[in-house]
C-alpha cells in the first residue's frame, strides 16, 4: 500500500495531467491538502515537494505553488531547497566549526536558516514549529535531550520529512542522524590514561547528560575499564557540574568548588577525563588552586578543544571530525529531500590527540 504522502502526490498529479489544474494555475496549498485529505502539514508538504522534484509544479515564496509550463530538465526542481538548522549552543571547542562545514556543504545546493535553542527542550519545539510554519524543505536538528522529542519531531518521522539529527540520536526513533563514534572515542582515552598508568580515573560531567552524546561517553568509560579487568568507581565521577550547560544553571566559580571537593575527598584520582572541553578548562583551575599542576600531579583528557597556539593551553583531547559531520549531514539532508535515501545512521571515528595535559602517573598521589 502506498503510504499517505504518496497517495496525496498521485491524486494531484493525475489531475495536473487531466488539466483540472493548467499551467500557471495555483494547485491546492498544503493546508488545504490537509484538510481535503484529512492528512498532516507535512504529508502535505511531502506530496508537493516530490511533484516540485518532478517538474509538475513551481513554488513562489509567498505566493503559493503553481503548475509549471513543462517538466524541468532532469525531473529536478530548479530553484534552491530551503533547510532550518538548530543547534544548541555555539562553542569554538566544538559546533562552530561544524557548522562552517555545513555552510560550506550548502554552498550553491541549499540554502540554511540558523537558529539556537540554548538546550532548552520547549525553545526547541518552538523553534521547530516556526520553521516548519515558514515552510522549510527539512531540518538538521542537535537535540537538546535524548529523551525528550516534540511531537513535531516525531511526525517527521513518521512522515518521511527529510530530517537529520547531529550529535544526537533518539531512543527507538529511527531518524537519520550524524555524530561521533562516542563510545568509542571514550574507550580511547580511557586506554590511553591506562597506558600512562592511571587507573583511579575521576569523570568530570554536566549535571543534566539527557543526551546519548554524555551517555554513549559515559558506557565508553566504564567498558573500557571492564576490557582491563579493572574495577570502575563511579564515586570518583562527578556529575554535578552547571555551568557549561547551554543555559548555564550555576557559576564557574562554583563548579570549581565542586571539582576542589570532589578531588579533597577522593585524594586517589591521578587523572580527570572532563566529557567536554569547558569541564576541563574548570578542571585545571581547580587542580590549580588546591596548590597542585597539570599534568605533574594531575592528568587532564577531555573531548575537544579550540585551535591550538603557542599561547593557549594545549589539552590532550578526543578531536571530532566536525568538517567531515557537517559536510556528511548536509548529503543525507540532501539525499532524503530528493528521495534518494532513507533511513541512515553515520558513526564517525575520533582522533585522539595528545597535548601537553597528561604524563605518567606518580606512584602516589601528592594529597594522599
Amino acid at each position: 500500500m502506498k503510504s499517505l504522502y504518496e497517495q496525496v502526490y498521485e491524486s494531484l498529479k493525475q489531475e495536473i495531467i487531466a488539466a483540472k489544474y493548467k499551467p500557471g494555475d495555483r494547485v491546492p496549498s498544503e493546508k488545504e491538502l490537509s484538510d481535503s485529505f484529512q492528512v498532516s502539514r507535512i504529508t502535505s508538504k511531502k506530496a508537493l515537494e516530490k511533484l516540485m522534484n518532478e517538474g509538475y509544479v513551481y513554488r513562489q515564496r509567498g505566493k503559493g505553488t503553481f503548475v509549471s509550463e513543462s517538466t524541468s530538465e532532469g525531473g529536478r526542481r530548479t530553484d534552491k531547497p530551503l533547510f532550518g538548522l538548530i543547534v544548541t549552543t555555539f562553542d569554538d571547542s566544538f559546533g562552530s566549526g561544524l557548522i562552517a562545514a555545513i555552510e560550506r556543504a550548502a554552498d550553491e545546493r541549499c540554502l540554511f536558516i540558523l537558529k539556537c535553542s540554548l538546550g532548552d527542550p520547549k525553545r526547541e519545539e518552538r523553534i521547530v514549529k516556526e520553521l516548519l510554519d515558514y515552510g522549510v524543505d527539512g531540518l538538521i536538528v542537535f537535540p537538546a535531550q535524548a529523551e525528550h522529542y516534540s511531537s513535531e519531531i516525531l511526525r517527521m518521522v513518521v512522515d518521511e520529512f527529510p530530517l537529520v539529527l547531529i550529535d544526537r540520536s533518539f531512543k527507538g526513533v529511527a531518524a537519520t542522524s550524524v555524530s561521533t563514534a562516542n563510545e568509542e572515542a571514550a574507550k580511547t582515552g580511557i586506554d590511553y590514561l591506562f597506558e600512562l598508568g592511571h587507573e583511579q580515573i575521576g569523570v568530570l560531567a554536566p549535571d543534566n547528560f539527557e543526551t546519548t552524546t554524555i551517555e554513549d561517553r559515559l558506557d565508553g568509560i566504564v567498558e573500557a575499564f571492564a576490557e582491563k579487568q579493572v574495577v570502575v568507581s563511579r564515586d570518583l565521577w562527578c556529575s554535578t557540574l552547571k555551568s557549561t550547560l547551554p543555559t548555564p544553571l550555576g557559576s564557574k566559580e562554583a563548579d570549581i568548588e565542586s571539582i576542589k571537593t570532589h578531588l579533597k575527598e577522593h585524594p586517589q584520582i591521578t587523572a580527570l577525563f572532563a566529557l567536554e572541553y569547558n569541564i576541563a578548562v574548570l578542571a585545571k583551575t581547580a587542580v590549580e588552586q588546591l596548590g597542585l599542576s597539570v599534568p605533574e600531579d594531575i592528568s587532564v583528557l577531555c573531548f575537544d578543544s579550540p585551535p591550538w597556539n603557542e599561547l593557549e593551553w594545549n589539552v590532550t583531547h578526543l578531536k571530532q571530525q566536525e568538517a567531515e559531520l557537517g559536510t556528511l549531514a548536509v548529503e543525507r539532508l540532501l539525499n532524503m529531500y530528493y528521495d534518494e535515501t532513507g533511513f541512515e545512521k553515520d558513526r564517525l571515528s575520533a582522533e585522539l590527540v595528545i597535548g601537553a595535559t597528561t604524563a605518567n602517573v606518580k606512584v602516589k598521589h601528592p594529597s594522599s
